[in-house]
């Protein structure tokens, strides 16, 4: 492999498009996945006209484990190796426990933790491989404090940060760095509709631009959570 590369999940939209194009924008070669065929076609494009480095999306659900093990083939097998994995996939359902819908749980467990424990199994022999290789995993501030009418997704995030910390311990005799990221309220589509203005939030470049920086420090050091705030506070 003479290139670095990128697989990022959950990348076209919000947070996991915008990593993706930091790190094309630095050279990497980049694979990646998304649920809507359009978006998946439409970031490629993008990436190889802005930046010219090799792209592919696929369409995968994450929560299908055949689906998330064919990405992970051909993903490493396009890119030809993984320097850095991005776990990015996840879905909010707000609800306090008592009232969630049947099969909340389930949904926000497998799409918000599952995902990202089977896709590192996937592709931690190439991993290991990989000189300076790393895994972040995509979690929040929800990861460090439960609030009212958090119910599973609290739960999931919980789990998320809990999944990351044993990947770090686990990882150290390999040599592969492993990031949680917390960021608070990001101006994604999640946020909809919302009252408040642009500026009482994250912008999801900001959050690419973290993961970058804990990336390109982690030959001599490793950035193992990386809290993010609104300037003016969380909201």
């Amino acid at each position: 492999m003479t290139n670095h590369t990128c697989i990022v999940t959950g990348a076209t939209r919000g947070i996991g498009k915008a990593i993706a194009i930091k790190f094309a924008s630095e050279g990497f070669d980049v694979a990646y996945c998304g649920r809507n065929p359009a978006a998946v076609e439409a970031l490629a494009h993008l990436l190889k006209a802005e930046y010219g480095v090799k792209s592919r999306g696929w369409v995968c659900d994450v929560t299908d484990k055949a689906q998330l093990s064919r990405f992970a083939s051909e993903a490493l097998g396009f890119l030809g190796g993984c320097t850095v994995l991005v776990h990015n996939a996840g879905v909010f359902l707000p609800g306090a426990i008592g009232d969630e819908s049947e099969g909340t749980f389930e949904t926000l467990m497998s799409t918000n933790v599952a995902s990202a424990y089977h896709l590192t199994r996937l592709c931690l022999p190439e991993l290991k491989k990989t000189k300076r290789a790393h895994i972040f995993t995509m979690c929040s501030i929800a990861s460090l404090q439960a609030y009212a009418a958090g119910g599973s997704y609290t739960i999931s995030k919980f789990a998320l940060l809990g999944l990351t910390k044993v990947l770090r311990q686990d990882l150290i005799p390999h040599g592969i760095g492993v990031t949680a990221v917390l960021p608070g309220a990001t101006l994604t589509e999640s946020w909809a509709g919302t009252e408040h203005p642009e500026t009482r939030f994250i912008r999801s470049r900001d959050v690419a631009a973290a993961v970058w920086c804990a990336w390109e420090m982690n030959e001599h050091a490793v950035m193992e959570e990386v809290l993010i705030r609104p300037a003016e506070g969380d909201i």
